[in-house]
């Protein structure tokens, strides 16, 4: 198989791994699987949290691609490869970046890596299953446009987006 079409399947996968972290976000870990992830949204109490099972679970899916494609079926390395690099971007964001686990090569100066904590910090305002706004982790919208849709969500009156002045207190504490 052409590097070209390899690259290209690395590509690929590595973009689709945000939709498909957001829909596994959105549906199961705020859904069915809120047991493991609920570990999350609260303080967490020594290094590890039930959450972290998740690392195992999305990890079972690449180690599978990776034999496969040492069986003589290279585009499979090159997906795994994709979802290998998305769990890489996605724990030194999100586990070292956003929550500080570990110091990262990052810092949240530019305006793209602002925009993305901001995001999900929004997401963790709401310490429910339900409510929450932002499951993606690289596309993100805009605080501003996340912050009126939490205030809907919590049935605040909420400025329209774009607007500027002061903001209504929000009874919630958050």
């Amino acid at each position: 198989m052409d590097l070209i079409w390899l690259l290209l399947i690395f590509i690929v996968v590595l973009a689709g791994m945000e939709a498909f972290a957001w829909v596994t976000h959105r549906y199961l870990m705020h859904g069915p699987l809120w047991v493991l992830h609920r570990s999350h949204h609260e303080p967490r109490e020594g290094l590890f949290e039930l959450n972290d099972l998740f690392v195992v679970i999305f990890a079972l899916p690449a180690i599978g691609l990776f034999l496969w494609g040492s069986q003589g079926h290279p585009w499979a390395t090159a997906a795994g490869m994709g979802v290998t690099a998305y769990g890489a971007i996605y724990a030194i964001f999100h586990d070292g970046l956003v929550h500080g686990r570990f110091r990262t090569p990052l810092a949240a100066r530019s305006r793209f890596w602002r925009q993305r904590v901001q995001a999900h910090r929004l997401h963790h305002a709401v310490r429910t299953r339900t409510g929450a706004v932002s499951f993606g982790f690289l596309w993100a919208p805009s605080p501003r446009v996340l912050k009126a849709r939490l205030a809907q969500k919590r049935g605040l009156a909420a400025p329209p987006v774009g607007a500027t002045g002061p903001r209504p207190a929000d009874p919630a504490g958050a």
